[in-house]
């Protein structure tokens, strides 16, 4: 994929903005960057974290737990001697580990997958990731983990509760979703226009995973 920019974004859920900004804020210590509306009763508030976002999408109607992929979030913070294990509202593990532990400078999203070689070729194939150890890739300088669990549940909604999907910034989100569609990958949602915002798109990984194809005016330029 040709990045906007070198950073993975990604997207929580949360029926408990006060408890969430509270923990995204003193908790783990991030800078708030702004709130989005963004229909049907969401709003989405977006803290910064070493060049990526983190989305968390605040829903007046009630959000029900349903299966994710999605395991662990792991932050660089350079003010860390050692690693951290903390939960959020929702109960989503976040590790914060020292600037550059473990090769993490920025974020580290760990996942599970259901099959080894077909998770590889959605990363390296779709989304032109670099493979920088077994099972684990490099997109810009964010980092995927992908651990195999057989028989892994597959992920059925983006609106449930907890961390929900992943957003790549891309300079043209039209001819990245065909190219991704192409390859033979399930699409969720074909590109739609935010106003004058973003044009965005959502597609699947073989475990359902959603990945928001997202062209941002902000990055790119009017669209």
């Amino acid at each position: 994929m040709d990045l906007a920019k070198p950073h993975l974004d990604v997207g929580f859920s949360t029926n408990d903005w006060p408890a969430a900004e509270e923990f995204w804020t003193d908790t783990i210590g991030l800078q708030y960057e702004e709130y989005l509306k963004i229909g049907a009763g969401v709003r989405q508030h977006r803290f910064g974290v070493r060049g990526s976002v983190i989305k968390v999408n605040h829903s007046r109607e009630s959000l029900a737990a349903s299966p994710t992929v999605h395991r662990r979030l792991r932050i660089a913070c350079p003010d860390r001697v050692e690693p951290i294990v903390v939960r959020d509202p929702e109960g989503v593990e976040i590790e914060l580990v020292p600037a550059g532990f473990d090769d993490v400078v920025g974020i580290e999203i760990v996942s599970a997958v259901s099959d080894v070689a077909a998770s590889h070729r959605f990363w390296v194939d779709a989304i032109g990731a670099a493979e920088i150890g077994p099972c684990r890739y490099r997109v810009g300088d964010s980092l995927v983990r992908c651990v195999v669990l057989p028989g892994l549940p597959p992920m059925t909604s983006r609106t449930g509760l907890g961390m929900r999907y992943l957003t790549v910034q891309v300079f043209d989100v039209d001819a990245e979703y065909a190219r991704v569609i192409g390859l033979g990958f399930r699409g969720d949602l074909p590109p739609t226009t935010l106003g004058d915002t973003a044009r965005i798109a959502f597609v699947r990984d073989p475990d359902g995973m959603f990945l928001e194809i997202s062209q941002r005016a902000s990055l790119t330029g009017a669209l």
